[in-house]
């Protein structure tokens, strides 16, 4: 029996000393971090990461102590840098919702139109939206924005710009900016809900022709509305030619700017799009133009994304001619993927291309033309339209197009 004892006791302790230790649970904090990396393992663009030990990663952010909400989120954020990719990121949960509004037509924020000149890396204020904190504060166009909350937003580019100022409804946000005199300012705004007003358009008169303006700033959800409506009221007003403004716009809904591209387009391709196992597939658009007649694209260096998407599938098609200066250069598309505890992420799941296959990341689209680039050009375009020469040049260029084709009889396709 003595023995027997014995035996056992060493066959129990060899398999405590052998076996693994019980698997502790994970904190609700420890669970986030490894939601965000399980999302982002399912959709990034790339499935073998490029060369980097992104298991190792997701080990490696456990290892650290994760005791707060806080500490978790800047686990995920210290686990997404490695990637490189400055559009695939982690959104707290009043950054998120932010964002999500903006897809909608609003925004809480303080409502300043930003855009960046032709040569140059400073984000520059265009104007104040009307109702917005920023035009109660009167801050001028052409002011370039510093600092927002005490950080340099140097190498923050436009869309991280933008992303700062936003915030939820009551909160207050500090902006250092330089005035175009140059003397510096220091503002603290109260943010707000803001429409976005992403349409404008307008008849233009020139040389006994008749024109429509057609400006879109950002591709929200209403966009593609508003543009339906927006060519049937031009076009009622019996104009020659259509000048599409996508200057200093940065993109926004992909699904938005291509159902612009079913309006000008008939069944003809509009993006190629390459996913994450190398699937090759291209979009077409829908038979059946809203507008089918002589068309100016403007474009600079701050049109992006969607936008860039629009602008190629106009150029490859040689359905409107492109002028002004080679665009952003983002070949990417994201997604934004909520987590369990209303934060969020903005993960890259696919790379586009023209439909000639041309890759529009980081090259951009070139203008079939290219305009000399004046500091004070997009500032004209908001706020006097009559001495912007950008728009005189594409009314050159659409009535060069008259002449050549002879005199163009508008009408719009029945849908």
């Amino acid at each position: 029996m003595r023995k027997l004892k014995i035996c056992l006791f060493i066959l129990i302790l060899a398999g405590f000393l052998l076996g693994s230790p019980p698997v502790q649970a994970l904190s609700e904090d420890q669970q986030l971090v490894v939601e965000a990396w399980s999302l982002v393992n399912q959709s990034y663009v790339d499935s073998t990461f490029e060369g980097i030990p992104w298991r190792r990663l997701r080990q490696k952010a456990l290892e650290q102590p994760i005791s707060s909400r806080e500490s978790a989120y800047e686990a995920i954020d210290a686990m997404l840098a490695p990637l490189g990719d400055p559009f695939t990121r982690f959104l707290r949960p009043e950054q998120f919702q932010a964002l999500r509004d903006s897809t909608e037509g609003f925004i809480s924020g303080v409502g300043l139109q930003l855009g960046i000149n032709d040569g140059e890396t400073v984000v520059r204020v265009l104007s104040s939206l009307d109702g917005s904190p920023a035009e109660a504060a009167r801050i001028q166009p052409g002011s370039v924005i510093l600092a927002v909350e005490g950080h340099s937003v140097k190498n923050l580019g436009l869309k991280g710009v933008a992303e700062a100022l936003r915030g939820p409804s009551g909160t207050v946000v500090d902006i250092d900016l330089a005035a175009p005199d140059g003397d510096r300012q220091s503002l603290s705004l109260k943010r707000r809900t803001v429409d976005l007003r992403p349409v404008h358009s307008r008849r233009l008169r020139e040389d006994g022709h008749t024109y429509g303006l057609l400006q879109i700033n950002q591709f929200t959800t209403e966009v593609p509305e508003l543009v339906s409506t927006a060519l049937a009221e031009l076009q009622s007003k019996c104009i020659e030619g259509l000048i599409l403004d996508l200057r200093n716009n940065p993109g926004g809904l992909v699904t938005s700017g291509l159902k612009v591209g079913d309006a000008l387009l008939d069944a003809q391709p509009l993006v190629t799009i390459r996913d994450r196992n190398g699937i090759v597939e291209t979009i077409p658009a829908d038979e059946g133009m809203l507008y089918d007649g002589p068309l100016v694209v403007l474009i600079n260096s701050g049109t992006a994304s969607a936008s860039e998407i629009l602008a190629g599938a106009l150029k490859d098609n040689e359905r409107a001619e492109i002028l002004g200066r080679p665009t952003f250069g983002k070949g990417l598309i994201q997604t934004l993927i909520p987590l369990s505890d209303g934060s969020g992420l903005a993960v890259t799941v696919a790379r586009y291309m023209t439909p000639d296959g041309y890759d529009i990341q980081k090259a951009g689209i070139a203008p079939n033309q290219v305009l000399v680039a004046a500091t004070q050009e997009m500032l004209a375009r908001l706020e006097d339209e009559s001495q912007d020469p950008w728009l005189g040049r594409a009314m050159v260029a659409l009535q060069n197009q008259l002449h050549h084709h002879g005199k163009y009889v508008n009408r719009m396709a029945l849908t």
